[in-house]
């Protein structure tokens, strides 16, 4: 006979059994689905990225791409310029999931010159140690000496010297299309919302957003797809954080020790104080058709990842526009000066130059260098430049993912 009691802890049993049977049942369906989610999410990344590859094999050039029928995945693609650099905007979609991504993109080059000097004055000379790898267009093959400081001269050319032409190649057109006006919603610094205290953030995938500044641009944060313009001039203080956003000003200067990633376009002038880094990929560009001067200033120990541009003056006004950078720096990139230069860093990439030029305390000389290194073979393959010359290329790669 079974007692009452006994029968009550069976019925127990059964119960706590079956609620952990149900357990198991309801958490394996919960996996199952959360596996589901994850290949699903797996598999628009890779879609996404397959997105991304078409764009650079089809040169950035819109088209569509067919529906991937074995798992039903769909993908997009749009590209826009921002500033002198070219955004590839990728998504890859089904039902409601979607995965979406943003690349600064360009045109790898295959450009080894070191040197361009225009054929506009007399040779090139060199004092102290110079090294130079890379192809030289120069107004005479031969680089000759000069004694300016009574130290040992030593040149080291690895490449080909040959005639330049008078003028310097063409730069590409979109450089003055900035100046011109890029396509931008204005609004007010209050009108935006920040994330976090000072943290201001703008996705690519939205519309450009411009700002009018003041001229002192401190304690602040700014991320992504921002303009930030002053009638006047901004002086960016090295507390402040600025990544991937365009400045626009007549005059631009960076406060010793500040560090980032901008595009900044000028019109009289642009200076680094010591110890300045811009990040790949930065643009300092002064743009200048007036007759009046116009002047890069890059002081000690500032290290640049992309370009520094100085041009718009005619051939009479050489002297007008500068670009003097001082010593124990490093331009990572390409530098182009329509009018003189005055280098004492080196340089791994190009320089186009109608003129160089030295000063020391007594004197001023014309087309010298001195105990710098341009070489263009310690840019790397991956390196992609910021595009100086709107010339035919074959193969597009990624400079920088931004979402």
């Amino acid at each position: 006979m079974v007692k009452a009691h006994s029968l009550l802890y069976a019925i127990y049993i059964c119960l706590i059994v079956s609620i952990i049977c149900g357990a198991l049942l309801y958490f394996s369906n919960l996996y199952n689905q959360l596996n589901l989610y994850y290949n699903l999410q797996e598999e628009l990344y890779i879609q996404n990225q397959s997105v991304l590859n078409f764009a650079l094999g089809n040169k950035i050039v819109p088209a569509e791409i067919e529906q991937d029928e074995k798992s039903g995945i769909e993908g997009s693609f749009e590209t826009k310029s921002y500033g002198l650099l070219s955004l590839v905007l990728a998504k890859s979609y089904i039902a409601n999931d979607t995965v979406s991504s943003a690349h600064f993109v360009g045109a790898r080059n295959t450009n080894k010159n070191a040197i361009y000097l225009t054929n506009l004055s007399k040779s090139l000379f060199y004092s102290g140690t110079v090294k130079l790898v890379g192809n030289n267009q120069l107004p005479n093959t031969f680089i000759e000496s000069s004694y300016i400081n009574n130290e040992l001269n030593r040149l080291t050319v690895d490449g080909k010297n040959s005639v330049s032409e008078s003028q310097l190649p063409q730069i590409n057109p979109d450089f003055k299309k900035v100046f011109q006006g890029m396509k931008s919603e204005k609004t007010k610094l209050s009108d935006i919302e920040n994330l976090k205290d000072s943290l201001f953030y703008n996705s690519f995938f939205n519309p450009t957003k411009e700002i009018q500044v003041k001229s002192n641009l401190a304690n602040i944060i700014f991320k992504g797809n921002f303009i930030l313009r002053s009638d006047d001039s901004i002086r960016v203080r090295k507390n402040a954080v600025l990544e991937d956003v365009i400045l626009i000003a007549p005059k631009i200067t960076f406060e010793e020790g500040f560090k980032g990633t901008v595009q900044a376009f000028a019109t009289k002038g642009i200076e680094l104080e010591d110890k300045v880094t811009l990040n790949y990929p930065s643009v300092i560009c002064v743009f200048n058709e007036s007759g009046e001067p116009s002047k890069i200033k890059i002081k000690k120990e500032c290290n640049i990842m992309g370009a520094v541009v100085l041009f718009g003056n005619a051939d009479n006004l050489i002297d007008k526009n500068i670009i003097e950078i001082d010593e124990k720096g490093l331009l990572f990139g390409d530098l182009y000066c329509s009018g003189k230069l005055m280098l004492k860093s080196n340089v791994y990439g190009s320089v186009y130059t109608n003129r160089f030029f030295k000063k020391t305390d007594s004197s001023s000389y014309d087309n010298l260098i001195s105990n710098i290194e341009i070489n263009t073979s310690k840019r790397p393959d991956y390196f992609i430049s910021i595009p100086l010359f709107n010339t035919k290329t074959t193969t597009y790669g990624v400079i920088k993912k931004v979402l």
